[in-house]
């Protein structure tokens, strides 16, 4: 089974999804690559007209090198994307709950900001 993608109830308007991928390492997991896989979060950014080149997982250097992260299985950590569009910048806040044995990832939004307006 090369992907498995469950997709849970609507939560603040958005699905979240959990997406399968059995080739990658949990101390080499690129968190951005894992969200990008699932439709939910693709159609949050086309929702924002964000391009996925313009999303940036804040702190995700930190988080994949912590020392103890290859000793869980489980990873529940509240993280702030951020995301570019010709309106401005959007922070997206929730919880990052990833199964490091099973390559699963989740992000539960729980609110957006909007900053960095143009100015004209």
């Amino acid at each position: 089974m090369d992907k498995l993608l469950l997709v849970y109830p609507f939560f603040f308007g958005f699905k979240i999804d959990v997406v399968f991928l059995p080739n990658h390492k949990p101390i080499a997991m690129n968190i951005k690559e894992l969200l990008l896989n699932g439709q939910s979060f693709l159609a949050l950014l086309k929702e924002f007209a964000i391009e996925a080149k313009d999303v940036i997982i804040q702190d995700e250097n930190v988080l994949l090198t912590d020392q103890n992260l290859a000793q869980r299985e489980i990873l529940k950590q509240s993280i702030c994307i951020e995301g570019k569009n010709e309106s401005g910048i959007f922070n997206f806040f929730g919880t990052l709950h990833c199964n490091l044995l099973n390559k699963l990832a989740v992000f539960e939004m729980q609110g957006f900001e909007r900053v960095g307006l143009p100015t004209n």
